[in-house]
């Protein structure tokens, strides 16, 4: 099955599940996350704010203020492709761009480097094992990545897992992804 058609079967099943249940799984998730030494340990964390049916890390960001440490997300520029990161201290530094995605005003808020980021949670609609992913097309991540030293996971639903997935040559794996059944040590990590 191609990437295409991969994403719209795993979009589907993810657009099926309740607000009870999306709530409950993104708390379980995310609470795995939390344990996970190198999330303890990083100053900074990198992260997209989630948009229904993703895991919330709305909620991951609260923690994340609540433990000081500095929240870094995304600010997409589509004539390139690419990204920069950018600290983000309260809500109000954000706006809504395309797609309903929340992104950091760039005259509030300050541009951090790639090397200091301790942890990049990248997101993705399908995972495999190997830790691949299918993202919404894109290519924003992948550019990011190829680019990016520092240790990475991903936050998914069970759902979200395929047993293989389209692998091209750009694709980079994350080192682990959290469910809400465990985690999954990726082959990022043997590398």
């Amino acid at each position: 099955m191609d990437k295409v058609m991969q994403r719209k079967k795993v979009l589907a099943m993810l657009n099926q599940m309740t607000l009870e249940e999306y709530r409950k799984k993104s708390e379980t998730v995310i609470s795995r996350l939390l344990e996970d030494p190198v999330f303890v340990e990083a100053d900074t964390i990198g992260m997209t704010l989630s948009a229904f049916p993703e895991v919330d890390t709305f909620r991951l960001l609260e923690i994340c203020w609540a433990a000081g440490k500095k929240v870094a997300t995304p600010k997409c520029h589509p004539a390139s492709r690419g990204m920069d990161f950018r600290v983000i201290e309260h809500k109000d530094q954000l706006e809504v761009v395309y797609m309903k995605l929340q992104e950091p005003i760039v005259s509030t808020t300050t541009y951090v480097k790639p090397n200091a980021i301790d942890l990049l949670i990248v997101p993705g609609v399908v995972f495999s094992k190997q830790g691949f992913r299918i993202g919404f097309g894109g290519g924003y991540y992948d550019r990011f990545l190829a680019n990016y030293t520092g240790a990475t996971r991903s936050l998914a639903f069970d759902r979200q897992i395929a047993e293989s997935i389209p692998v091209e040559s750009h694709d980079l794996p994350v080192q682990g992804i959290y469910t809400e059944s465990g985690f999954i040590l990726t082959k990022a990590v043997d590398e």
